[in-house]
């Protein structure tokens, strides 16, 4: 049942919220005044909170102001019967959800109520969202190898320091750039990611600055690059070694001045983006072959971070074994299954050229084929014979 908060000096005001909302089936307590709003709030949670403006002591928007620190996500809606339009603006600036005058319409409350209560389900929603993404994203070990890298990106992530990964495919570069995204200050901003493998050398340049209408036969219209979605946030160039020259070229560019221009366009477009890219090519050997600039290797690898082939950090199977069964069957919907020692020391036998990714599925392979207890057995038979 929804929990509401009803802030009123008015006795008659309080009482009357009380029996419409309780028969909507709210659950619906009481305060008389600002501060003992403020102490219910503290001690206990609401689902929406309707709040008086003009009340003795605490006003309504000194109680707004100090519910946007210690309820935060809880919507506010303030009510007064000497209100004006300055009011009500004043009352939306500081945060809250809505303004209703008195005397109060009873549909209108009700319909602003449904409101309040859909946007606390998006918030809630959208913590859950995050928390299961950061989930999915986590570094898991705790070899020294591991913990290094975590001790590097936890330091370089407050800073706008361009950073270069470098490892085999599978090995984890991605989680390395999240982690450093999401310690940053650019948290709250996008992370736009690009894989440059993946991508035709005639389209990425395209991709990672936009197009203008007309600037080739498909450009039916204006498009904004990966550069413009990142702003504000970190740009992940992932396999920056099968970039295009030229594309190398117009990125080196953009990390010079912050300024890039779409294909087909004249006009500069000032971006604000932290560039973290990530490679599996020996980039010395790129440089000497004269397939990758030499001065753009040094704009991206103020920072140098290398992630090693999971066979070089055998120590960490255990505990990725028991994170990918966790998670596998929670996005199954499935009782979590339980993998004995003996299997643990088979998986460390076996030879990961496919890193973390091909681990990941071996893992998965096996909780969808056997039973409750993953065997030595079960991995001899359903992960050896990848190898």
């Amino acid at each position: 049942m929804s929990k509401i908060l009803v802030i009123d000096d008015e006795r008659s005001i309080r009482n009357t919220l009380k029996d419409i909302l309780e028969y909507e089936k709210y659950e619906v307590d009481l305060a008389e005044d600002g501060n003992k709003g403020i102490e219910k709030v503290q001690g206990a949670e609401y689902d929406i909170i309707l709040c008086d403006i003009k009340m003795p002591g605490l006003d309504g928007i000194e109680v707004l102001e100090r519910l946007n620190v210690i309820a935060s996500d809880t919507p506010v809606v303030m009510i007064s019967g000497h209100g004006n339009i300055d009011t009500a603006v004043e009352s939306i600036k500081k945060g809250a959800f809505d303004y209703i005058e008195k005397p109060l319409d009873l549909n209108r409350l009700l319909i602003t109520i449904r409101n309040a209560m859909d946007k606390l389900s998006l918030v809630t929603e959208t913590k859950i969202l995050k928390k299961k993404v950061n989930k999915k994203f986590q570094i898991i070990g705790e070899s020294n190898a591991i913990k290094s890298i975590i001790e590097m990106a936890d330091r370089v992530a407050p800073t706008d320091a361009r950073v270069l990964i470098t490892g085999a495919n599978g090995s984890g570069k991605e989680l390395v750039a999240r982690r450093i995204h999401e310690q940053s200050n650019r948290s709250s901003g996008p992370f736009i990611e690009v894989n440059c493998a993946a991508i035709p050398s005639e389209l990425i340049e395209s991709e990672l600055f936009g197009h203008e209408k007309g600037a080739f036969t498909s450009a039916v219209k204006q498009r904004k690059g990966k550069f413009e979605q990142a702003n504000g946030g970190t740009l992940f160039l992932d396999e920056i070694g099968d970039m295009s020259l030229s594309a190398q070229a117009k990125v080196l560019r953009a990390l010079q001045e912050s300024i890039i221009s779409r294909v087909g366009g004249d006009k500069h477009i000032k971006v604000d983006v932290r560039v973290v890219a990530a490679t599996n090519k020996n980039i010395s050997e790129e440089i000497s072959e004269n397939n990758f600039r030499e001065d753009l290797y040094h704009r991206l690898s103020v920072i140098l971070i290398h992630v090693p082939a999971l066979n070089e950090r055998l120590d960490d199977i255990p505990l990725l074994a028991n994170h990918f069964i966790k998670q596998i069957c929670e996005e199954y919907g499935m009782p979590e299954k339980i993998i004995n020692d003996e299997a643990i020391s088979e998986l460390q036998k076996i030879n990961w050229t496919g890193n973390i990714r091909e681990f990941r599925n071996v893992i998965e392979r096996l909780i969808i084929l056997c039973d409750k207890k993953i065997t030595d057995a079960d991995v001899l038979k359903f992960a050896a014979p990848l190898q």
